[in-house]
């Protein structure tokens, strides 16, 4: 196998189940890979390098000890996660990404991305992504207390819950058809990997009479979600379920 991809865990303390999940992947079929990609909304909230709980602290170990095994771990800011930073990301032995960013996969390169930027239909999230990716306001947010942080992070969540319940009979978090063309024809690719969406499927299009793929992971919300990519390139989306 060549390369492993997994995306949108949103690990949080009230589901320890998908942690000890992730953690279990990690002690095993993780480290029998050379590459590991995480591409964003590895939390469900990221206040900063400096947060002593304990699930970002167990997890930066777990992934630590898959890269000390000989796996090359890709990390991608999501937008639960955009203030994963350089501390932490030593910490766990992971490369930071650029979003969206070019790989070559079995020989083929290939666009990685979070998959948020492809949801041109979902203005309002875009316009509040722009703001959050921005380097003075997470510096700003980040010199704020640990305490300040964590209510900011609470707040954001019930925000989002209540964006998203609003938005699920409009279907506008999905990736939209020009985004998709547009992504194809900008990065000149004809395979595209991201997550954001949770809708795990992998797509044969064409794009200028091109044909094309985009596989979109799955979530793990109610179970696990990986893509194995093997050597010769096939491509398969599977679940990990929980025991």
């Amino acid at each position: 196998m060549r390369a492993l991809f997994v995306s949108d865990l949103h690990l949080d303390p009230d589901r320890p189940q998908i942690t000890a999940l992730f953690l279990a992947f990690l002690r095993d079929e993780a480290r029998k890979v050379p590459q590991l990609y995480i591409p964003g909304d590895l939390f469900e909230a990221f206040i900063g390098d400096d947060d002593d709980a304990e699930l970002p602290g167990a997890v930066a170990d777990a992934l630590k000890a898959v890269a000390d095994a000989g796996t090359r771990i890709g990390f991608i800011h999501g937008n639960r996660d955009f203030l994963v930073g350089r501390d932490y990301a030593a910490r766990a032995g992971f490369d930071l990404l650029p979003d969206p960013c070019v790989i070559s996969l079995c020989g083929q390169p290939t666009l990685l991305l979070h998959g948020d930027l492809l949801c041109w239909d979902d203005t309002a999230y875009l316009k509040v992504r722009q703001q959050v990716r921005d380097p003075a306001w997470q510096q700003a947010l980040l010199a704020r207390p640990l305490a300040e942080r964590r209510a900011f992070a609470q707040a954001a969540r019930q925000s989002s819950a209540a964006h998203q319940q609003s938005m699920s009979s409009l279907d506008i978090g999905d990736a939209t058809a020009p985004a998709i063309e547009d992504m194809f024809r900008r990065y000149g690719v004809t395979r595209m990997i991201h997550g954001h969406t949770h809708r795990p499927a992998i797509h044969e299009l064409a794009v200028d009479g091109v044909p094309r793929q985009r596989i979109v992971l799955g979530d793990w919300y109610e179970q696990g979600s990986v893509l194995r990519v093997y050597d010769n390139g096939h491509c398969e989306l599977a679940g990990l379920p929980t025991t």
